[in-house]
């Protein structure tokens, strides 16, 4: 047929087609050609149809609505979407904020700073990395082990600090030890330590010789010594801002001292058991007993929790008492550790994980803690809490409870109050960071006067 005969033809064809069959009649037709049709039509009609009927949604809307729209998948849902085409692959590598957000979901920190990087293969990798983490936690190969020895009686006090850990013991030293090398730096004679503080200059220690004395670690002499209770002191901490020292005792006291003079300044009565933990920390809220920026002093025995203004006052009362829930039997007692970041007071008990608003002072939370056994909580943080029970290092989320990690350990030498064993660097318990985490998360004294370390294991 000729062009122009072609042309009258399909224009009289088109006019029948739309305007005088029914839509029955045109498929009547469609099946007739089809069936009439060679490969090559049918090669044609199927790309046709293809480009009409399958519409790339992601290569037609805008940019910033595709990526909105990607915010709502999981990350499962991502990488399959990266194999759909080249394209698909393209918006969903580039689109930042959903990898930010599968990073979190994740339990990644990403700080303010971090959040200028816009690329989103940084963050896909991120998730990838942090996505790896997570699983050498959940099969136990995040960590690796070690242990130091030196002492030759039992070690009852250990405190860690900017990777070096003290250790006390019956045989009347105090070791410093480097973590990462497990060297020991120093020793210095003191006596029977029931716990242990450092910095760079001198060391703090509370014994049951019912004393508390500061050294310094370069002569090893003591430089103060402080007399006053009646009963093995337990607990120790201090301010060098505040220039004070604070101590809880097995004859249900706290007293505060000068630090620099030894001098007794008050003594703090109302606890019924023994004192086994005193904190001396910064306030990071405005609460209904302090002001942001003020120290707060916090004292716990077996059965209660007291917060303390920090005042030369003859018999000062305590500001408030803290309790178990549901437990007027006191039947249920406290686990060490006392955890106070200057946003919520934590302590673990028999029937879960105890959490206190400090702005109200309000228990605002009880996590459940039924697979372990008597568990003591080490450290608390906005992801990841890190537990022991009488066999296991474990991490949980915070917000769930679920169970990340659980970690055998050899028959280590647990005390009641806690002071044989603790958390190492603890800012990982508000996310991972981009950089792999380094350096101690766990140690404890053994049956051997050992000292057991976990760190985190450098996986590449």
């Amino acid at each position: 047929m000729e062009e122009g005969a072609f042309g009258g033809w399909m224009q009289q064809v088109n006019r029948t087609f739309n305007s005088e069959l029914s839509d029955s009649q045109r498929c009547v037709v469609f099946d007739q050609l089809i069936s009439t049709s060679g490969a090559t039509q049918l090669r044609y009609l199927s790309t046709k149809l293809e480009c009409l009927l399958k519409r790339d949604f992601l290569r037609l809307l805008p940019l910033e609505l595709s990526f909105y729209l990607l915010t709502w998948l999981d990350p499962q849902s991502l990488f399959t979407c990266c194999v759909v085409s080249k394209h698909w692959n393209k918006v969903v590598n580039e689109c930042a904020v959903t990898w930010q957000n599968a990073c979190r979901r994740l339990g990644l920190k990403i700080n303010a700073d971090d959040l200028q990087v816009q690329n989103g293969c940084h963050w896909k990798e991120a998730f990838v990395a942090a996505g790896n983490r997570r699983n050498q936690l959940a099969s136990g190969r995040a960590f690796e082990f070690s242990t130091v020895y030196g002492h030759t009686a039992r070690v009852y006090a250990l405190y860690q600090k900017d990777g070096k850990i003290a250790t006390g013991s019956d045989d009347q030293s105090v070791r410093l030890w480097d973590v990462e090398s497990g060297r020991c730096l120093s020793v210095i004679q003191a006596h029977t330590c029931a716990d242990v503080k450092f910095d760079e200059n001198k060391l703090i220690t509370a014994s049951f010789d019912n004393t508390i004395s500061c050294w310094d670690w370069t002569t090893g002499e003591r430089t103060q010594h402080f007399i006053g209770h009646t009963g093995a002191v337990f607990s120790v901490d201090y301010s060098d801002e505040l220039g004070l020292v604070v101590s809880g005792s097995a004859d249900r006291t706290v007293k505060i001292w000068s630090l620099i003079t030894g001098e007794l300044y008050n003594t703090f009565h109302g606890h019924k058991e023994w004192v086994t933990e005193v904190l001396l920390r910064h306030c990071a809220i405005d609460s209904i007993v302090h002001s942001k920026g003020d120290y707060v002093l916090i004292s716990m025995d077996r059965n209660e929790i007291k917060i303390w203004p920090i005042s030369r006052e003859v018999n000062t009362e305590c500001l408030k008492t803290l309790t178990l829930a549901n437990n007027l039997d006191r039947s249920q007692c406290f686990q060490p550790h006392l955890q106070f970041d200057g946003l919520y007071i934590g302590c673990a008990s028999d029937n879960g994980i105890h959490i206190w608003s400090f702005q109200t002072l309000d228990l605002i939370r009880i996590i459940p803690c039924n697979e372990f056994i008597s568990c003591a909580l080490l450290g608390i943080g906005s992801v990841f809490a890190i537990l022991l029970d009488q066999y296991h290092l474990c991490i949980t989320e915070t917000k769930t409870g679920k169970l990340v990690s659980k970690c055998q350990l050899p028959a280590y030498r647990r005390s009641k109050r806690g002071s044989s064993f603790l958390a190492g660097e603890t800012a990982w318990l508000d996310g991972f960071s981009l950089e792999q985490e380094k350096g101690l998360v766990f140690a404890t004294s053994m049956q051997d006067h050992s000292i057991y370390l976990v760190k985190w294991k450098d996986t590449g």
